[in-house]
């Protein structure tokens, strides 16, 4: 009995890491995955943040994407560039497994649900912006207001509006929450006005992003136009759907942030764009 206890120690001293270890263990891998956390970012952009040469990023990210950790999208603005994301949800997933590994006893604590991680955040003001203001910023604005239990105040604007799409009313209606009545906006409304947080879910508007003089925290979630994909309201709300599921992840992981009590605010740099 003891020769057995003895051998399954040894197979124990010699079992590898979870892969999330092996994976986020890794210095640059690790500060890439901290960067994602804050926004998408182009190869380029995280080069010059990290001080690290191109080709350096670019077989860490492969490494983390291959892992399942990280995802990329072709840039909807300059067909050349691509966006890359971290999988926040994956990345938990693997941690809840990672504890489990070392010991049973290490099993993480359950997320806190949104509208809890949301108290501390009374008072935030959070600007959702893409091109048409019609489906992506919509459901965006309406979901942090919901999953915030309105404890954050959040808006939504475009820099050339449409007209609200059908299928972001039928996907929020879906969910409980009624925007019919919502209008779309110019960006140019919100300029003047106080911000923690602006998140652009369009590659084309972030290259149009106007500076705004509260400074706040920037971010970029490359997201493509549901309305995009088919030609037919009916043949587009899969992808109605597939946005608000994602746009539901994203929030989800953003009311902690907001929770947390403010930072000195940064100027925006061209990185940040």
């Amino acid at each position: 009995m003891l020769v057995g206890v003895r051998s399954a120690d040894v197979a124990s001293e010699t079992e590898d890491p979870p892969d999330f270890v092996q994976l986020a263990g890794h210095p640059l891998r690790w500060r890439l995955l901290r960067e994602l956390t804050r926004s998408d970012r182009a190869v380029r952009e995280l080069t010059q943040r990290l001080g690290e040469p191109q080709n350096l990023v670019s077989y860490h990210l492969r490494r983390l994407r291959d892992g399942g950790l990280v995802s990329t999208r072709r840039s909807a603005a300059d067909g050349r560039d691509s966006y890359y994301a971290v999988d926040l949800s994956r990345c938990q997933d693997q941690l809840q497994a990672t504890g489990s590994a070392l010991h049973p006893a290490l099993r993480l604590v359950p997320p806190t649900p949104a509208s809890e991680a949301a108290k501390g955040a009374r008072h935030r003001r959070v600007l959702f912006l893409c091109t048409g203001n019609s489906a992506r910023s919509q459901i965006a604005e309406a979901l942090l207001e919901h999953a915030s239990a309105g404890r954050v105040h959040a808006a939504s604007a475009g820099s050339h509006p449409k007209p609200l799409h059908p299928n972001a009313v039928r996907v929020m209606r879906s969910r409980g929450i009624d925007i019919s009545a919502n209008r779309t906006k110019h960006l140019n409304e919100f300029v003047s006005q106080r911000f923690d947080a602006v998140i652009t879910l369009c590659d084309r508007v972030r290259e149009v992003c106007p500076d705004f003089p509260s400074q706040p925290q920037l971010a970029h979630w490359s997201m493509p136009d549901p309305a995009a994909e088919a030609t037919t309201s009916r043949a587009t709300y899969a992808a109605f759907e597939r946005t608000a599921v994602e746009l539901e992840g994203r929030i989800r992981f953003l009311l902690p942030l907001l929770a947390d009590p403010p930072t000195t605010k940064r100027s925006k740099s061209h990185a940040e764009r």
